[in-house]
């Protein structure tokens, strides 16, 4: 398998997934101006969304957007626990991950853009800040967001938190955050990826 990455974009949730089943990859680095790998490989042509990540199978199939990346590879290797087996508890944890993707890393990921007149935002940091609220609320003395496990979420979060400082958007508020972060940067995984992309 090879993931397709950009160090610190959305791609570090299925390299850290990678990391955590221990399964055998390869990495190409996506410079995203160009659309083109580090080695020169043009990415349009594995990917014609243009953006990360990309996972492409041995026999060459390819598979995009990271949820359904880090669902596929979790699913591949069910007793490792990053996903439920439990039909029930894999649709809940669906639903907090099509949230992570569209409440709180869709209004994070906007405010990379340097247009963004001040007015929207401010409507996009009350509406971020909004959603963590309830994460954080739902997240409580729990050690991991879902089931209290670390899971395919975890490595997702983790991720988009790290855009935080990037788009100085002050996380302060909500200190349960900060051992979150810290106890999801600690595992042995994360810090592997972290080092493969440079991040450390």
């Amino acid at each position: 398998m090879k993931l397709y990455f950009t160090p610190g974009a959305c791609s570090l949730a299925p390299h850290i997934v990678l990391q955590e089943l221990g399964f055998p990859f390869e990495l190409a680095q996506v410079d995203i101006p160009t659309r083109k790998t580090i080695s020169g490989e043009d990415y349009l042509q594995v990917n014609s969304k243009g953006y990360v990540p990309a996972l492409q199978m041995d026999d060459g199939t390819v598979l995009t957007e990271g949820i359904v990346i880090s669902q596929f590879l979790a699913e591949m290797k069910p007793e490792a626990g990053l996903v439920p087996t439990d039909s029930m508890a894999r649709y809940q944890l669906q639903s907090l991950l099509v949230y992570l993707s569209t409440e709180i890393h869709k209004p994070m990921g906007a405010m990379f853009n340097p247009n963004l007149v001040a007015d929207a935002r401010v409507a996009t940091e009350a509406q971020l800040s909004k959603r963590l609220d309830w994460l954080v609320n739902e997240l409580g003395e729990q050690q991991y967001l879902f089931n209290n496990r670390f899971s395919i979420a975890d490595a997702y979060f983790f991720t988009i938190l790290g855009w935080a400082g990037m788009v100085k958007f002050d996380l302060s508020r909500w200190p349960t955050l900060e051992g979150y972060r810290l106890r999801i940067a600690g595992r042995p995984a994360v810090q592997a990826a972290m080092k493969q992309e440079g991040l450390i």
